[in-house]
């Protein structure tokens, strides 16, 4: 697959001085060094308008253009093999399909994950998919978050969701539990890039691609906020890294949170169910689109699953502030 990238990005005074290639490389994660070294070399990138060097020297402030056709490595998807799992499909037609994930199972394959992924039902399920880039998936949910996403059976389809994506035009809500009492609803609006010391993670970076989340109350209790979650930007780990930014870690999550927190005097009810709550209470409940050939907007929602509605339902008994 080949994906257009054209990007305008300003010199962050935090890397003044410092080589084209290794801006680019901290402004841009995603991509490798040796990646972007050579797309500096063909002329795909200038630096103030200007044909540079991979070691040519940026001032804060300055200004790197990127203009390049980027070739997707689609080799661990076309080597994944149909496997018969189970999964909820929510509404499909010739063109799409949405699928409501269930936690646990991992949607891309990748190292140590070549098998029983989103990927090998949906080749199971449709394997025209095959010859789709990335099998048709046009967004991703991590490994233990829930919810809805998108697929497209065809390449038409799937270049029309595509863009939809790029544009912001995909309207994805969520619903988190986070530690602690929010007391009111924002916006967060950082940098974000790779973790500088643990490459697992994302962080909040003073430099880095724009991530915005905007949340507000679903409900209070005494030790735990429900939030509603939009998405602006789709980062890897967002609503993640943001809650945990703002102090408000999602419940569960012990990538960023770190192991369980049980609330001081938590009734025994609470506490038996949080020990057994074993990934973060993040899910993807909702989902709106404009179909790519009836050009009609589709809005698609999914039911909490059952352990996080045993969760909800134990702290709506024990909890409420």
């Amino acid at each position: 697959m080949i994906e257009h990238i054209q990007q305008q990005l300003s010199v962050p005074r935090e890397l003044h001085n410092q080589r084209v290639d290794s801006v680019l490389a901290r402004l841009l994660p995603e991509y490798s060094r040796s990646l972007i070294c050579n797309w500096i070399k063909t002329g795909a990138v200038t630096l103030n308008n200007l044909p540079c060097k991979p070691k040519d020297k940026a001032l804060g402030g300055d200004l790197i253009t990127i203009n390049v056709d980027y070739t997707i490595d689609n080799t661990d998807f076309n080597l994944c093999k149909p496997e018969n799992i189970p999964i909820q499909i929510v509404y499909e037609d010739s063109e799409v399909i949405v699928v409501n994930k269930p936690a646990s199972l991992v949607v891309h394959p990748g190292a140590g994950n070549k098998e029983h992924t989103l990927v090998n039902a949906l080749l199971h399920h449709c394997p025209e998919l095959q010859l789709l880039p990335r099998a048709g998936i046009i967004h991703r949910l991590d490994k233990d978050t829930t919810g809805l996403l998108i697929v497209a059976k065809n390449l038409i389809s799937h270049t029309y969701l595509i863009r939809q994506m790029q544009n912001r035009e995909i309207k994805r809500h969520y619903l988190t539990l986070v530690h602690g009492y929010v007391i009111s609803g924002g916006t967060i609006d950082t940098g974000f890039g790779r973790h500088p010391k643990n490459r697992l993670k994302m962080a909040v970076t003073d430099f880095g691609r724009q991530a915005v989340t905007h949340y507000n109350i679903n409900k209070h209790y005494k030790d735990f906020t429900l939030l509603n979650v939009s998405l602006m930007t789709g980062r890897t780990h967002q609503i993640r890294v943001h809650m945990n930014y703002i102090n408000h870690p999602v419940v569960g999550d012990q990538l960023y949170g770190g192991r369980m927190k049980f609330p001081p005097n938590a009734d025994e009810a609470i506490l038996s169910v949080l020990k057994q709550f074993k990934r973060q209470a993040l899910h993807a409940c909702s989902i709106s689109f404009c179909h790519p050939v009836k050009n009609t907007e589709i809005t698609l929602n999914a039911l909490l699953p059952d352990d996080f509605e045993l969760l909800l339902n134990t702290l709506d008994q024990h909890d409420e502030k």
